[in-house]
């Protein structure tokens, strides 16, 4: 969809209707607070009729007879109470079920954020996201909360005004009526103008968050690289694009909003007091109905006031949700699966001859076989874009392929339960990711069936204990954010334990060691031999001296396999691997 049809009046309208599904499950109390909302716009339009007959019959005449005077006096003051317990009660439901339907359509676009694939977030900034997640829903609930709420009353309001008019003076009644085009042309040019640039401001909005959250997250390359003063270029001409575009909103409001209202309100004023004026030279009229009808009227702008001042927030939500719905209508979700009832036993490993592409255009693996037993390890080496990384996304569901087929035990890997792989198939990438929390909450990841004393075992198994316990609170260490107070060994240290926690039959092995460095290397050398035995094991390696002992070594050159074989066997035919190998240990001599 281009961005002309994303800002018709069709495409608003159904963004509209769309967010007013979410109100279907609230529907007994919508039914409660329409009743509140009539009972307070029946009071709301009772008031200056009674006043009128208080004019007309009492104070005009000169006439004041005690009882009934008390009598009038009492009803309308019971009406003006009533009248402002009602309008709050139906205020807090219509605020109630407005804050119920925001938080159905947060925890809807979560939860698809969640399920959205690699290949969605490859080309989406983080911050374009963060920004639909809590600035658009925002600017959706503050629709909801003020804006629909506001409609909704004023509407009734208006309805019940006019009624009141009409039976006050059929012909002015009519005269008003003329209003309701003019006004409706107004909102409708505004919104026409308005969505323009309220489209532009949230796009820009989107930008600021995206190069906020890459300037926090490159913070040490960007002062390593003393990037900023470019930096702050960038987010300014990003932040003065806003600024552009939120300046031509307010020209907007200013000329279409409030000022345009008033002088259709002193407009009618005028036409309302000439016509009583014309009418009082020939007949005479009721001093009474003059107030009705002058209150009648101001009460009547207040409320379009109140909604053309809510416009921007309407307009700003509709752009919004029309965002909001594009991240929930987003094509590219995680790969899934036929959740056949399968259940993995050995953890036999098959690539039958897998082709993949990113793009559907160029393919970074072509013709990929290997097969790996319990027990064996596998190891992917190879220069940067060789392709084993892709091997890895691909064996992890990652992303989805179409050519060729992977199978583990002899079945293919789009059959099994997601479940099932994920508790089966453990995964240590290069640079691990710690959540906030506690030492523990990191290892166990809130799985009821790991127990404390599992836990604290896999952390043993790893030689991660004597670390852990040196920390202060030990197991129960606070992480913080990513787990910025570690360092990447020991990060890295707290990821084999969290794998090992669940006793995998199959590892992935994403350059564990990458980040850890010659003394702790060594120390968890041997955990990680015991972490292979019996297990099926894929591991991706750039220092070969890690995969030595591996069972067999693939080789991959732009996509393709062209080297296998054991260490001993790939120096032997001193081919790609051998001249790997030999740059290797030139570059560590050279060291030293």
């Amino acid at each position: 969809m281009n961005k002309q049809e994303e800002l018709s009046p069709k495409h608003q309208r159904g963004v509209f209707l769309r967010l007013m599904t979410y109100a279907i499950p609230h529907k007994k109390s919508l039914v409660l607070a329409f009743v509140l909302l009539l009972l307070a716009t029946l009071g709301e339009v009772a008031g200056p009729l009674l006043v009128k007959v208080f004019i007309d019959d009492y104070l005009s005449p000169k006439n004041f007879p005690f009882t009934p005077l008390i009598l009038l006096s009492g009803v309308y003051i019971s009406i003006q109470v009533l009248n402002s317990v009602v309008s709050y009660f139906q205020l807090v439901k219509f605020q109630e079920i407005a804050l119920k339907i925001i938080q159905q359509l947060r925890i809807d676009v979560f939860s698809k954020v969640q399920n959205l694939g690699m290949s969605y977030f490859d080309k989406t900034p983080a911050g374009s996201i963060v920004s639909r997640v809590t600035n658009d829903t925002e600017a959706i609930k503050d629709m909801f909360v003020s804006v629909l709420v506001t409609f909704i009353q004023s509407s009734f309001l208006m309805i019940g005004i006019f009624i009141a008019m009409f039976s006050l003076n059929r012909t002015l009644g009519l005269i008003c009526i003329v209003l309701l085009p003019i006004i409706l042309l107004i909102i409708r040019t505004y919104r026409k103008l308005s969505s323009i640039f309220y489209s532009d401001m949230r796009e820009r909005l989107s930008e600021l968050n995206a190069k906020l959250s890459e300037s926090i997250q490159g913070m040490k390359m960007i002062q390593a690289f003393r990037q900023e003063d470019r930096l702050v270029k960038e987010f300014s001409q990003i932040n003065g694009g806003h600024y552009e575009s939120g300046l031509k909103n307010i020209k907007v409001d200013g000329l279409l909003l409030r000022p345009a209202m008033n002088l259709l309100y002193v407009s009618i004023l005028v036409v309302i007091l000439n016509y009583f004026g014309v009418t009082h030279l020939q007949s005479g009229i009721e001093i009474g109905v003059l107030y009705a009808f002058v209150s009648y009227i101001d009460r009547f702008f207040e409320p379009v006031n109140q909604i053309m001042m809510r416009l921007s927030l309407f307009q700003q939500a509709i752009v919004s949700a029309s965002r909001v719905f594009k991240l929930l209508d987003e094509k590219e979700l995680s790969p899934q699966q036929e959740n056949k009832p399968f259940v993995i036993e050995q953890g036999t490993i098959e690539f039958k001859n897998v082709s993949f592409s990113y793009d559907g255009k160029k393919d970074v693996l072509k013709s990929i076989s290997f097969k790996a037993s319990p027990g064996q390890t596998i190891a992917l080496v190879g220069h940067t874009g060789s392709g084993k990384s892709s091997i890895i996304n691909l064996f992890m569901r990652f992303y989805e392929f179409d050519r060729g087929d992977i199978l583990i035990d002899g079945i293919s890997i789009k059959e099994y339960p997601l479940q099932e792989l994920r508790q089966k198939v453990g995964l240590v990438l290069q640079d691990p990711f710690l959540f906030y929390g506690t030492i523990m909450d990191n290892i166990k990841l809130y799985n009821e069936t790991i127990t404390d004393d599992r836990a604290k075992e896999a952390l043993t198994f790893v030689e991660a204990t004597s670390f852990v316990e040196s920390l202060p609170g030990n197991y129960l260490h606070k992480v913080e954010e990513r787990g910025s107070t570690f360092s990447s060994g020991q990060r890295q240290l707290l990821a084999f334990a969290r794998t090992m926690a669940v006793s995998p039959s199959i590892l992935v092995l994403d350059e564990a060691t990458a980040n850890i460095d010659t003394e702790t290397e060594e120390l968890i050398q041997s955990s990680l031999k015991k972490m292979r035995y019996g297990r099926t094991t894929i591991a991706i390696a750039h220092r070969l001296s890690t995969i030595q002992d591996a069972d067999e070594i693939l080789v991959l050159h732009k996509g393709e396999i062209v080297e296998r074989g054991n260490h001993q066997q790939l120096l032997t035919q001193e081919g790609l691997y051998y001249n790997m190998y030999l740059l290797q240990n030139k570059h560590k001599s050279s060291t030293f």
